[in-house]
């Protein structure tokens, strides 16, 4: 396959059913009729690179639990995104157990007592590092663009942060006004 080709939409906001949904990688790209697979690289402990510290409000290098999944269309690795989980909220839970959480990420957090009061959302368009380009099997001179982005409780307290590494070459970003607030 074409791995230039591969083209998987990505809404922001996120539709709220499809970020509740069981993945919702899967869930957008079977939408856009994509065969999409999922496969769980990681979970453990990790120190805590600056803008990840920094969005879940701990010192840099602090240990925080990640779990790191590859994201592919139609066989094609498109993505490689990580949550980030504060270790004194999230340590030793079900979500530092291996593979993936049933049914849900979202409904593992909530039964954990969090309950989701907002987000914020970041893009920036980079080179990849060695690594990423790699794992997404990109040629040279491909960039990605990074999406972190943060959810905090109903408090305020930030509970969860997705990085999200995409290869920018096969992906288009729908970027939809949010209702009211129509202003040119």
């Amino acid at each position: 396959m074409d791995r230039t080709r591969v083209l998987v939409r990505r809404a922001l906001p996120t539709d709220p059913a499809v970020r509740a949904s069981a993945s919702l990688f899967v869930t957008e790209a079977e939408r856009q009729g994509l065969r999409a697979d999922r496969r769980m690289l990681y979970v453990g402990t990790e120190p805590a690179k600056a803008r990840v510290a920094a969005a879940l409000r701990v010192a840099p290098g602090e240990e925080v639990l990640a779990r790191r999944k590859l994201l592919l269309a139609g066989g094609v690795p498109v993505r490689v995104a990580t949550s980030y989980f504060r270790i004194d909220l999230f340590g030793g839970t079900p979500l530092s157990d291996p593979g993936f959480v049933r049914p849900s990420l979202q409904a593992g957090i909530e039964a954990l007592g969090h309950r989701f009061g907002h987000a914020e959302e970041e893009l920036i368009a980079r080179p990849p590092e060695d690594h990423e380009a790699a794992t997404l099997e990109l040629a040279p001179g491909e960039w990605v663009v990074q999406i972190v982005r943060t959810g905090h409780d109903t408090s305020g307290t930030p509970i969860h942060t997705l990085e999200t590494i995409c290869a920018a070459s096969r992906h288009v970003f729908t970027i939809t006004q949010v209702a009211g607030a129509d202003e040119f």
